[in-house]
């Protein structure tokens, strides 16, 4: 499992069909500032939008692209397990390196049923898997004492990305899954990451990175290396953009802003829709407040 910056990568689109001319030019623009992995068809992807045979071409395409400078982590969960395991297979077909795996969604499972749900998806793949935390998305929290859980029985349970913006579950997580060997603990929201990095985290599973790669690949660093002044000047240097991308629901402002960028076209897939107008003029602002434009 890997160490330091993945950026959830999003999934652009030209006039309803995937962007692929885009696409590799977004993630050579990644790869060039020393990403560590690049997680295809999460949150940021737009993952329940995209077919099979997209999911093909789009994984195909970031192995092709990353090589061996960074691993290729292919989001695979949905809300139920049989569709989860056909995209596992499709992942594990494609040459995935390891899986994102969300909570199941809207089912509101209990913390016994998030238990016997990543065994038996652990049972039936070889890939290293990330534990995805993100309650305001699906409506469960899984607790730390169920990932401890989960990765002491299941060996290929590698990572949790914590994206429940609770101090107090962030640090059980530190205290408790330490003590598992080599398993990592990567940030899912970019506004607490430097905290997260700075109380021993391994990593961050990045929105902003698609946006700024290199800075927040040298925040990373400079926390690994001690030199946390430098680390938290990087932190609040972008602390309005890693806000700003969250102003509507994702992709959305990452989007708008890869666009206003020359990266992208402003294009997702209903039932999500461009900025409103006055979150394309607080992202434009925000891209030149912190020098990216």
């Amino acid at each position: 499992m890997f160490e330091g910056i993945g950026t959830a990568i999003v999934t652009p689109f030209k006039e309803g069909k995937l962007d692929i001319e885009s696409y590799e030019k977004l993630l050579n623009f990644q790869i060039n500032n020393q990403i560590n992995a690049i997680i295809v068809l999460g949150t940021t992807g737009e993952a329940p939008n995209i077919s099979l045979d997209e999911r093909e071409i789009l994984i195909k395409k970031a192995k092709e692209v990353s090589g061996n400078k960074a691993q290729v982590i292919v989001g695979a969960g949905s809300n139920g397990l049989n569709h989860t395991i056909e995209l596992i297979k499709n992942a594990e077909k494609n040459g995935a390196d390891g899986l994102l795996i969300v909570t199941p969604y809207y089912n509101k499972p209990t913390q016994n049923g998030l238990y016997e749900y990543y065994k038996y998806i652990a049972e039936h793949t070889d890939l290293d898997i990330i534990v995805y935390n993100v309650p305001s998305r699906t409506g469960i929290n899984i607790l730390p004492e169920t990932v401890y859980k989960i990765a002491s029985d299941c060996k290929n349970v590698k990572a949790l990305k914590e994206a429940n913006s609770s101090f107090e579950q962030i640090n059980k997580d530190l205290l408790l899954l330490k003590e598992l060997k080599d398993f990592k603990i990567f940030s899912g929201n970019d506004d607490t990451a430097f905290q997260l990095l700075a109380s021993g985290g391994d990593g961050v599973i990045s929105v902003a990175s698609n946006v700024i790669p290199l800075q927040m690949v040298q925040m990373f660093k400079f926390i690994k290396n001690g030199e946390i002044e430098k680390a938290r000047n990087i932190h609040f240097s972008y602390y309005k953009l890693f806000k700003n991308l969250f102003i509507e629901t994702n992709p959305i402002p990452v989007k708008a802003a890869l666009s206003i960028m020359g990266f992208i076209n402003n294009e997702l897939r209903l039932p999500l829709v461009p900025a409103s107008e006055p979150t394309m003029k607080i992202i434009t602002e925000t891209l030149k407040g912190c020098g990216v434009i």
